[in-house]
């Protein structure tokens, strides 16, 4: 027997989910905590598939209860989600309204499920941010030090400097630890920091922020990285091609990377001046290395 898909919306908010079911054409509204997702979960029938857009922290605890029912779901960048609204002639916005709209795009574009969460991982993923934290944190304050003459402040700022490097010291021990503790990510690690530019700092970033990697294409990488450029032709008119979207944080480090690898490897310095010569810009000369250093990091793992 043949069980037809049911896709159910759901909106999120910090305290309650608003769902839309199908169905019964009815709505509901779920508190925004374990036990109630936990019986939410498990009270779905046979063939559902949750439908929600990514609102950060806030959809965690949704994203386990489905996992742990084996309830299959789609997590929807928000803006995608907006657009699709307008196109349907849908300009308010309610958390109703919003839940209907969830269900129809899954409905119409049946997207494929989310991989469910793994808890080391998003550990790891939480360790990384907090290292990254920190490190923005300690780079302002040495700008402080550098904007400031008086010997009291330099003096508090390079006591400030020294306890964030010690956090950042420990965090980074804490970090390495813990991907030894988790199956296969330790050898992934090891193989991502055999390709050339690829430290150990950009490797972590790439398994904590990417757990698609040695799932997809190396192209499909690029893109997630929000490093793939994107056509802008119309017509007669052939238009300067760009980079964006993707996730931020992986871009910010492969670019790092790349930087690293144009100073150590005459292979991609050679390739970066040949870019930046042919283009007139050295920012894009910089994006076509870490372009590539993306796509070699899907075949590693």
């Amino acid at each position: 027997m043949t069980i037809h898909q049911t896709y159910i919306g759901c909106d999120i908010a910090k305290a309650m989910i608003d769902v839309f079911d199908p169905l019964s054409r009815r709505f509901s509204r779920v508190a925004n905590e374990p036990a109630a997702l936990a019986g939410f979960a498990a009270g779905l029938v046979p063939g559902s598939f949750v439908v929600f857009e990514a609102t950060g922290h806030h959809d965690k605890a949704l994203r386990h209860a489905f996992a742990r029912a084996g309830i299959p779901c789609a997590r929807l960048n928000p803006m995608m989600v907006r657009r699709f609204a307008q196109a349907r002639g849908r300009l308010a916005k309610t958390d109703r309204v919003d839940a209907r709209i969830l269900s129809e795009i899954g409905a119409m574009f049946r997207p494929d499920a989310d991989t469910p969460p793994c808890p080391g991982r998003e550990r790891l993923a939480a360790l990384a941010r907090r290292r990254d934290q920190l490190v923005a944190t300690r780079a302002l304050e040495l700008r402080h030090r550098d904007e400031t003459g008086e010997a009291t402040v330099v003096a508090d700022i390079e006591a400030a400097i020294t306890n964030l490097s010690l956090r950042i010291a420990a965090l980074e021990a804490e970090i390495a630890s813990h991907v030894e503790t988790l199956d296969g990510l330790a050898e992934q690690a090891a193989r991502l920091t055999s390709a050339p530019g690829i430290g150990k700092v950009t490797a972590v970033t790439l398994l904590a922020h990417m757990p698609e990697l040695g799932t997809i294409s190396p192209k499909a990488i690029a893109s997630l990285a929000g490093l793939a450029p994107f056509a802008n032709d119309s017509g007669t008119r052939t238009g300067r091609r760009s980079i964006r979207g993707g996730r931020p944080r992986l871009r910010r480090a492969l670019y790092m990377a790349a930087l690293g690898a144009i100073r150590a490897n005459q292979r991609f310095k050679a390739f970066y001046q040949a870019i930046a010569q042919r283009s007139g810009s050295k920012k894009c000369a910089i994006i076509a290395v870490a372009m590539p250093m993306a796509r070699e990091a899907g075949r590693m793992v």
